[in-house]
């Protein structure tokens, strides 16, 4: 039995990820973009979505109206701006469209509406697509319910200079992901910011150490420091295709899927 064609509609299409998810659909043979949005703002309004990448022209027109964008499509994939992200969740709702979402940034409001619009269609909702950060989260869970609170653990992330957001997603998904190991709600334990006297790091806490400079893609590392001996659990990534296949991946996993609200995890099997 053949899959069915995937029919691709993407949120965000002129960004970096936009522009890397056409690249990976391109390497899928079942699968085509139908339609691609932009912001409101956005100059690339009206153009072909193959315009601002500078590659092949795709018979598909950039819109700022996320309704029009997923009309023909049977899955949509969202890496637009997160205050983009009620409305292409309304229009996806509407349409009975599943979606992938890969932004991250979102207040408070917005993720209650991402659960409040899994309970009518299916959704794809992870800080990080890669399929390896994935497989790290369950390494860094399972390590964490292993080592004792006498393991201190900390989790550094560096991006490019132009990310908005600190914390990244990714990494506070992995500070969840150790918390849950050690049974533990990350809220209660988190240590975000040290400065001046800070005195003696407390037990059981996680801390985050952020970077911000170039173009650094994505690097995450967990580390999990006991007396006499340390375990650094690492993720680098080098190219944004890694996420833009595992988002495609994901589009594809969700096709057909009853409403809820899914993670990568439940994506490769690992929950």
């Amino acid at each position: 039995m053949t899959n069915p064609m995937l029919r691709v509609a993407i949120f965000g299409v002129s960004g970096r990820m936009g522009r890397a998810l056409l690249s990976a659909l391109d390497e899928v043979p079942d699968a085509r973009l139908t339609g691609a949005s932009a912001s409101v703002q956005s100059r690339w309004n009206g153009k072909d979505a193959g315009e601002p990448s500078g590659s092949a022209l795709r018979n598909v027109l950039i819109s700022a109206d996320a309704g029009h964008a997923i009309r023909d499509a049977n899955v949509a994939i969202d890496f637009a701006l997160p205050e983009g992200t009620p409305a292409n969740l309304r229009a996806c709702v509407a349409a009975g469209c599943p979606l992938v979402i890969g932004t991250t940034g979102h207040d408070a409001a917005a993720r209650a509406e991402i659960e409040a619009a899994a309970q009518k269609i299916a959704i794809v909702s992870a800080p990080n697509m890669s399929l390896g950060v994935t497989l790290l989260l369950k390494v860094v869970e399972l390590t964490a319910a292993t080592l004792d609170a006498g393991y201190d653990i900390e989790v550094f992330e560096a991006h490019h200079r132009n990310k908005k957001d600190a914390p990244s997603g990714t990494a506070l998904a992995l500070g969840r992901a150790a918390a849950e190991g050690r049974k533990v709600t990350l809220d209660a334990i988190a240590e975000y910011a040290r400065h001046g006297n800070t005195g003696a790091r407390e037990r059981g806490a996680i801390g985050f150490s952020v970077f911000r400079g170039g173009d650094v893609v994505g690097d995450h590392t967990v580390t999990f420091a006991g007396i006499g001996e340390r375990i650094e659990l690492t993720h680098r990534a080098s190219d944004r295709m890694a996420f833009a296949r595992g988002a495609v991946a994901a589009a594809r996993w969700i096709h057909g899927r009853k409403p809820g609200l899914y993670s990568m995890q439940d994506v490769l099997g690992l929950s």
